[in-house]
């Protein structure tokens, strides 16, 4: 039986961890820009995904003048398929503060049913961002 955990990331080792995950996701397999890639990481909260205690998947959530926003889901390859990406988006849901009350994201098209799950929906036209096709989704609650 896998063991998952998704860990609120507190050390450098751990966010060397997630950047690893980010880089081999994004900008080797999907060519987006490094720079783009690294933008905002100082006001962000980090997330780590182990399998097996393993890092193998990451993502992030930083408050912005609109609301709160969830950023750089990624997954290695490897585990796909493992519902990390479901504990990721629960992780950070559950982080979020009291308060939150616009929770939104961009969403690559084939992430979009992830997102659904958890009550998030289209809002706006299907845009372009790092050349990769995205749909903002918000969640009501």
């Amino acid at each position: 039986m896998e063991i998952l955990q998704v860990n609120k990331i507190s050390t450098q080792e751990e966010l060397e961890s997630a950047f690893s995950i980010r880089k081999v996701v994004f900008v080797e397999e999907q060519h987006c820009p490094p720079e783009l890639e690294w933008a905002n990481e100082e006001e962000s909260t980090h997330f780590l995904a182990l399998m097996d205690g393993l890092p193998c998947g990451a993502c992030r959530w930083r408050k912005t003048q609109m609301g709160y926003k969830l950023e750089r889901f990624a997954v290695l390859k490897a585990y796909r398929g493992k519902r990390i990406g479901q504990a990721l988006v629960a992780a950070v849901l559950d982080d979020l503060p009291g308060d939150a009350s616009y929770i939104y994201l961009n969403a690559q098209l084939d992430a979009m049913s992830l997102y659904s799950k958890f009550g998030f929906e289209t809002e706006g036209p299907q845009f372009e961002e790092a050349g990769i096709q995205h749909f903002k989704m918000v969640k009501r609650v």
